[in-house]
């Protein structure tokens, strides 16, 4: 019978799911689980997932005492719920979970590193390894070095919302643990931009991943690259071979359910014998380059202020779900 899609990546790529529904994991078993603050709104809101998150809120509600209100609840209780859904997600997956440190704190290293700390040390305090936790930052100048100084320290980092060959190489100096490059968000931008419709090789956001995965290969860095945010499997198709690739659940649906030939298209060995020249990086360049490329400044930009206000209306979702339960308990009293 003939291998899927899926089947023949899984023998040359580690498949990891983008999403936070636990049910969407157990039902693909990737390797690794990665989430952001959007597919945590998602799942939050789902009536299978509020056991996680009353319990949650419960905890928060005591850790800060009967006079908080309920605005500092809900706050705290966001920044418990990704490693809640983590703990769960390291439940199913044998791998890794990427959970990301606040997007509004991306321009802000001390405070990046503060949180970073923070949710490793509740994984510690529940007696999940390191190795099995990578803590998502966005890829600004202030966020790698942050991550630089968190893998110092033995935490691993998932450097997100990339876009141009400068991030990638700022993250690779910085000797982080993976770059997410965001394949389907640059190619919405070039589409944008330009009113063309890119198919296969094309695609200029595969082109970006490949580009970034023949240099690292090239130049032996150890970072290694996790293709993301894809809009179609032919993007997939594209980048068969990447050292990772996180896909939607919709996506891993298709792939599963198709058969056909998958040629590998990224191969170390193949680096080696390119002609790439190497270029230097320090924080001048990398805000030169930075201003210079259109679209990963317009999609870094974007990508932080989209997070931010998912992160905002998760906390509303959390204050409202309190304000429930608490109405909820007097008229519990009242009843008696």
């Amino acid at each position: 019978m003939a291998k899927t899609l899926l089947e023949q990546l899984r023998e040359m790529t580690v498949v990891v799911a983008d999403t936070g529904d636990i049910e969407s994991i157990e039902q693909f078993k990737p390797q690794d689980t990665t989430t952001n603050p959007s597919l945590l709104t998602t799942a939050a809101g789902m009536p299978q997932y509020q056991p996680i998150v009353d319990d949650v809120l419960l905890q928060a509600k005591k850790q800060l005492g009967p006079q908080a209100k309920d605005s500092e609840v809900a706050n705290l209780a966001f920044r418990h719920l990704a490693v809640a859904f983590g703990k769960k997600i390291l439940a199913i997956v044998p791998g890794r979970v990427s959970t990301e440190v606040d997007a509004r704190l991306s321009y802000d290293t001390a405070a990046t590193m503060k949180q970073a700390r923070e949710i490793i040390q509740q994984y510690d305090e529940a007696g999940i390894s390191r190795e099995r936790v990578l803590i998502k930052i966005a890829s600004t100048w202030p966020g790698i070095k942050a991550a630089e100084q968190l893998e110092k320290e033995g935490i691993h980092c998932n450097l997100t919302l990339l876009f141009g060959m400068h991030q990638a190489i700022a993250c690779a100096e910085a000797k982080v643990t993976l770059i997410s490059p965001f394949v389907g968000r640059i190619l919405d931008w070039y589409k944008k931009d330009t009113g063309k419709d890119y198919q296969g090789a094309d695609d200029p956001g595969a082109q970006s991943v490949t580009k970034i995965y023949n240099y690292f290969k090239k130049f032996g860095y150890k970072t290694v690259v996790m293709g993301a945010s894809f809009r179609n499997i032919g993007e997939i198709r594209e980048l068969a071979g990447c050292d990772l690739l996180t896909i939607a659940p919709h996506l891993l649906e298709e792939l599963q359910a198709t058969q056909g030939d998958l040629p590998r298209k990224l191969d170390p060995k193949n680096a080696q014998g390119l002609q790439i020249e190497k270029i230097p990086m320090d924080e001048a360049i990398f805000e030169k380059m930075h201003a210079a490329d259109r679209m990963a400044h317009d999609k870094l930009k974007e990508g932080i202020e989209g997070f931010s206000a998912a992160l905002e209306k998760l906390e509303k979702l959390l204050a409202d779900r309190l304000a429930k339960m608490g109405a909820g308990k007097q008229d519990t009293v009242a009843a008696r």
